[in-house]
């Protein structure tokens, strides 16, 4: 009788772990109205902008960097007004401090701009988002680094190599996970579908 209790137990436990109910508990993502909003409108994955949210700041909009970033998508000052320019967005020059929807609207046009400049790489539109694209840049055309997932190790800031692990991890679980969450965004997220690596 106990070896049954254990078995179905253990039944029960792989039965769990195998759900999509667990995994949305071990994975949650907030903001999904806003971000394929964004995502649809720019022709962005919204599982990279979902992943760059989570990695920025925990899907926490009042949060500050020592560097001034803010937001959900950590913007810093001058690239959300760059953003705001470029993207033709007219936000109230404030308006990422304070509103989700801004925020997210100029780092998802943001992350498309990099994109377009790298050919639609989301790895090296990954790394610039942090480092920036002039680091990119040089480091491409100096050889440093060789734009790829597998040689993130080549990039010489170490806070660079780990937000983009991070941010291609949780895109590849937040893709698994969420598979049917963004129905209407298939094109985009095929493009950017990486498998998921323990």
């Amino acid at each position: 009788m106990k070896q049954l209790g254990l078995l179905i137990a253990l039944v029960a436990l792989i039965v769990t772990l195998n759900s999509s109910f667990f995994w949305k508990l071990m994975y949650p993502i907030q903001y999904t109205q806003e971000v394929e909003e964004a995502a649809t409108y720019y022709g962005v994955d919204p599982y990279l902008v979902l992943s760059v949210v989570q990695i920025e700041s925990k899907f926490k909009q009042d949060i500050f960097s020592k560097k001034g970033a803010a937001g959900l998508m950590q913007l810093m000052p001058e690239t959300a007004q760059w953003v705001n320019e470029e993207s033709g967005l007219n936000k109230h020059p404030n308006s990422y401090i304070d509103d989700a929807r801004s925020n997210i609207l100029l780092g998802t046009w943001y992350i498309s701009y990099l994109l377009q400049k790298y050919d639609n790489d989301h790895v090296k539109a990954i790394v610039a988002y942090n480092a920036g694209q002039g680091h990119v840049d040089r480091w491409l055309s100096e050889g440093v680094w060789d734009g790829t997932e597998h040689r993130l190790d080549q990039i010489p800031f170490g806070e660079t190599r780990h937000y983009a692990s991070r941010v291609l991890y949780y895109l590849a679980r937040y893709q698994n996970i969420y598979e049917n969450e963004f129905a209407g965004n298939q094109e985009l997220i095929f493009h950017t579908r990486i498998d998921v690596q323990d």
